[in-house]
């Protein structure tokens, strides 16, 4: 049905200002589902080193290593989780040097470096009466165990993911929250639109009426 008159202007008006808002809600849902796929792929990062994690710490270690700590570079879990077969190549040889015997010296210490590539690879070991080096390189380990210590690198990690799982709780709810309420101010927008057209029809109903009383009395529109 066309629109005609005082109907069309005002039905035209506010149709732009509702589609807009109805544009920009669409709009605010696509960046909202972009972000959480981001954080996803964040999380996905997370799980893949605490099952690295549990993979490394299933290895034992030689009668002979007294203490031993794993340094992995960021780049490193990057090409591991994104190469299973370059996983299971630096699971191999870190169980390897784990598990290897490093006499003569009885009591050892070890540092594991895992790097982008299998040549950025090492392991350095050294008596424990020289532990100053071991300290040292091991401050920042990703995976570390010494001799009558508790693992705190572990209840690190563990309280970390707790947290990390607590932030990502939180997130979803405000993400969930704001998406309901642009919910409700779409749904609004479109109760006011529709109402919005049918003001218009009668508006256009009422010029066409006067229109049709004025051909038929054969009078001009009133002043």
């Amino acid at each position: 049905m066309a629109i005609s008159g005082v109907g069309q202007s005002y039905y035209y008006q506010n149709n732009a200002a509702t589609t807009k808002n109805i544009n920009n809600t669409e709009k605010f849902a696509l960046e909202k589902t972009e972000s959480t796929r981001e954080l996803s792929e964040a999380e996905e990062m997370v799980i893949f080193k605490k099952e690295f994690y549990a993979e490394i710490d299933k290895i034992p270690r030689d009668r002979t290593i007294a203490n031993v700590a794993i340094n992995i570079s960021e780049e490193a879990f990057k090409n591991m989780k994104a190469d299973p077969k370059y996983r299971e190549q630096m699971l191999s040889v870190i169980r390897r040097d784990m598990t290897g015997s490093v006499a003569p010296a009885p009591d050892c210490s070890m540092v594991i470096t895992v790097g982008a590539t299998a040549k950025d690879y090492r392991a350095d070991s050294w008596s424990v009466n020289n532990d100053s080096e071991f300290y040292a390189r091991s401050q920042d380990s990703f995976y570390k165990k010494t001799s009558g210590q508790k693992d705190r690198n572990k209840e690190l990690s563990e309280e970390y993911l707790e947290k990390r799982a607590q932030v990502k709780k939180r997130q979803q709810e405000l993400l969930d929250e704001k998406i309901a309420k642009q919910e409700q101010e779409r749904s609004r927008m479109a109760k006011a639109w529709a109402g919005d057209r049918q003001m218009a029809a009668a508006f256009n109903a009422y010029d066409a009426n006067i229109m049709t009383e004025t051909a038929a009395g054969g009078n001009t529109l009133p002043d």
